[in-house]
């Protein structure tokens, strides 16, 4: 799970404060923590507090980070997504939307899916195929007959 968490901590990640991304020791500090026990952090140019799970997967998420990555591995392993929400007890739109937003972190993902849960290669090409992939099973449509109105050319 480390390797889903970048150098938070060390650069501000407001777009808006003018030392976005400058890794400057005396810019963010430690801040605290949340109620969860993660760690903030405060940006000393623009004032921001974020935590250290901003910018990743586990941003703003209320499940334990275990069970999503289980959740996900199981996805790749080959277990439906209807299969896995029925048993984990999660609604098969959160699965969907950890599925997309863990396709914006596939490298950090991959690493941890690879490592941690004994995942192989093709079955994370299984998964990023079914993300692609999803909600395009009906996008061709069928040929249509011109309505004829009776009228005869």
């Amino acid at each position: 799970m480390e390797h889903l968490t970048h150098v938070v901590g060390t650069f501000c990640p407001n777009p808006d404060c003018p030392n976005y991304a400058k890794s400057e020791d005396a810019t963010v500090i430690k801040h605290g923590t949340t109620p969860q026990g993660k760690q903030r952090y405060r940006c000393k140019s623009c004032g921001k507090t974020f935590n250290e799970n901003k910018g990743t997967l586990f941003y703003r998420k209320q499940t334990q980070h275990e069970q999503i990555l289980e959740t996900l591995a199981l996805l790749a392993d080959g277990t439906s997504l209807s299969t896995l929400a029925r048993t984990k007890g999660f609604h098969p739109e959160t699965i969907q939307t950890w599925l997309e937003q863990a396709a914006a972190h596939a490298e950090a993902l991959e690493a941890v899916l690879l490592q941690d849960y004994a995942i192989e290669r093709g079955q994370l090409d299984g998964l990023w195929s079914y993300v692609h992939n999803k909600g395009q099973k009906n996008t061709t449509k069928k040929p249509t007959r011109p309505v004829n109105s009776g009228v005869q050319p």
